[in-house]
C-alpha cells in the first residue's frame, strides 16, 4: 500500500483588523455671515482623525427650544464651510457639525448660542487708535482716559475684560455710547497693568480689540553692592539688580564715591549698563565708600545701596625722582635788532633818535656824539626800556649836528650803531613869503596853461 501524502501546512490565520473608530469632534464652529434666509458657518477639522480617515461632515439644525435635529445636507460636506439656505426670517436656530468616517459619527460641536435668521445692517468693528496698538506706558499716579471708537448697527453690546477676567469697577470706570467706549482710571497704580480686551457684539457677530497697559514708577535700589578687589589706585565693584524694577526694564546704573574725610559724594559713572565696574584715579592714602542707584525710563531710584566695605588706597614706597633737565644757556653778546637812521631836523625843534638792542645779561647802553660820551648833559634825554633805546635832543642848534652813536656792552661783548643828524636853519619870514608867492604863481600858470 502506498504511504499517504503528507498534508500541506496551513497558512497562519491573520489577526483581526483593528476596530474602526470615529474622529474627534470638529473645532471652533462659528457664524461667518447671515441674511434673512440663510446662515453661513465655518469650522476647523478635528484634532484627532485616526487611521480610518475622514469622509466628510454632516450639518444639523433645530429650532431653539426643541431637540428635533435634522441634517440639512444630503451628501457629506467635504470643506469646512457651509451655507444653510431656505430658512424662515426671524427663526432662532441651533446649529451643530458632526464629522463622519468609517468608524461612524464623531461627537458634535454646537454653536454656543442660537442664531437669529436676520440680516445684520452693519457688522460691529472696533476702531482701535494707532497709539494703543502698541504697549501704552504711563507713570504711577497719572490719570488714564482712553476713548476707543467703534461702529455697528443696531447698537452693539460692549463688554470689557482684563487678563481674561471681568473688570474691577472699583478701579476702572467704563462709559459706552453708540459710537465709542471710554476706559477711565482716576489715578493709575501698578496693579492696573495688564491686557484689556474690548468686545462689541451685534446679534451673532462680534469684534474684539486688545490693548496693553503698563503702569511704571521709579525702581528700587540695587539689592547689594560689594567691593571685590583693591589694587594701586583702582577699586573693582559688583552689584546685583534691584528686586523692584518699577514694572519696566532697568536701563542703567549711577555709581558714586565718597572720601571718608569729607563725606561728599561724587558721581563717577552714569547710565552704566553692566553689573560690575572698575573705579580708577583714586587718591593715595584716602579711604572710599561707594553707592549705586538704579535707573529705568522713569528716572533714577530715590534710594541707593552702599557698599558695606571700605576701600583704602595704601601708600606705597615709591620714591619720586624728578627728571633732570639741562639748563639752557641764554647768555648772548649785545646785538642791535633795529639800527639808527640818518635824520634831519630844524633849529629849535626837538628830535629823537631810536634803536633796539638785545643781549644777556642786560647790556649797558652809552650814547655818544662824534665819538664823545654824552653823559648827563641836560640837553639830552636818554631812555632804555625793554631793549628800546631813545635819545631825545631838546631844541637843537646848528652846533648839535654830527654823528651820533649808541654802544651796548655786557660780559660777552659789545655792539655799536651810528647815524648822522643834520640841523638846518629856519627860513626868514620874508624868504618864506617870497617862496610861497612864487609857488602860487607857478601853480596858477600851470592851471591857465591846462585850460587853453
Amino acid at each position: 500500500a502506498e504511504a499517504p501524502a503528507p498534508e500541506e501546512p496551513k497558512p497562519p490565520t491573520p489577526p483581526p483588523p483593528p476596530p474602526k473608530e470615529p474622529t474627534s469632534a470638529p473645532v471652533d464652529v462659528f457664524v461667518e455671515d447671515k441674511n434673512d434666509t440663510s446662515v453661513s458657518i465655518i469650522w476647523s477639522q478635528p484634532e484627532v482623525v485616526g487611521p480610518s480617515g475622514l469622509d466628510g461632515y454632516t450639518i444639523e439644525i433645530c429650532k431653539d427650544g426643541t431637540e428635533d435635529w435634522k441634517a440639512v445636507n444630503e451628501d457629506l460636506q467635504k470643506s469646512c464651510r457651509y451655507v444653510i439656505k431656505n430658512q424662515t426670517t426671524g427663526d432662532r436656530l441651533k446649529i451643530r457639525v458632526v464629522a463622519v468616517n468609517a468608524g461612524g459619527r464623531s461627537p458634535p460641536v454646537t454653536l454656543p448660542e442660537a442664531v437669529l435668521v436676520k440680516e445684520v445692517a452693519d457688522r460691529p468693528k472696533v476702531r482701535l487708535p494707532r497709539f494703543l496698538r502698541q504697549r501704552y506706558v504711563v507713570h504711577v499716579g497719572v490719570k488714564i482716559n482712553l476713548t476707543i471708537p467703534f461702529t455697528g448697527k443696531p447698537k452693539p453690546v460692549v463688554s470689557w475684560m482684563k487678563n481674561g477676567q471681568p473688570l474691577d469697577t472699583k478701579r476702572v470706570n467704563i462709559r459706552s455710547t453708540d459710537r465709542d467706549s471710554i476706559l477711565f482710571i482716576r489715578s493709575a497704580e501698578r496693579e492696573d497693568s495688564g491686557e484689556y480686551e474690548m468686545c462689541v457684539k451685534v446679534d451673532d457677530f462680534e469684534d474684539k480689540a486688545t490693548l496693553v497697559l503698563q503702569i511704571v514708577e521709579l525702581p528700587g535700589p540695587p539689592a547689594s553692592v560689594k567691593i571685590v578687589d583693591t589694587w594701586g589706585f583702582n577699586v573693582a565693584l559688583e552689584w546685583t539688580p534691584p528686586t523692584d524694577n518699577g514694572n519696566t526694564d532697568i536701563t542703567g546704573y549711577t555709581i558714586q564715591k565718597a572720601d571718608k574725610k569729607t563725606g561728599d559724594w561724587f558721581t563717577v559713572l552714569e547710565h552704566y549698563h553692566r553689573l560690575n565696574a572698575t573705579i580708577s584715579d583714586l587718591i593715595m592714602g584716602n579711604t572710599y565708600t561707594f553707592r549705586v542707584f538704579s535707573e529705568n525710563k522713569c528716572g533714577i531710584s530715590e534710594e541707593s545701596t552702599a557698599s558695606k566695605e571700605e576701600a583704602k588706597i595704601l601708600k606705597t614706597g615709591i620714591e619720586y625722582k624728578p627728571p633732570e633737565y639741562q639748563e639752557h644757556d641764554y647768555s648772548e653778546a649785545p646785538k642791535f635788532t633795529t639800527a639808527l637812521n640818518n635824520r634831519s631836523t630844524t633849529v629849535g625843534y626837538n628830535t629823537k633818535l631810536l634803536c633796539s638792542v638785545r643781549g644777556c645779561p642786560k647790556p649797558k647802553v652809552q650814547w655818544m656824539k662824534n665819538q664823545m660820551i654824552i653823559g648827563d648833559d641836560p640837553k639830552y634825554r636818554q631812555i632804555c626800556v625793554q631793549g628800546i633805546c631813545s635819545l631825545e635832543i631838546r631844541r637843537p642848534s646848528n652846533f648839535d649836528g654830527g654823528v651820533y652813536s649808541c654802544k651796548a656792552i655786557n660780559d660777552h661783548g659789545e655792539a655799536t650803531v651810528s647815524c648822522k643828524l643834520e640841523v638846518k636853519r629856519e627860513l626868514k619870514k620874508k624868504k618864506k613869503k617870497e617862496f610861497f608867492s612864487n609857488l602860487f604863481m607857478a601853480a596858477f600858470n600851470l592851471w591857465h596853461l591846462l585850460q587853453h
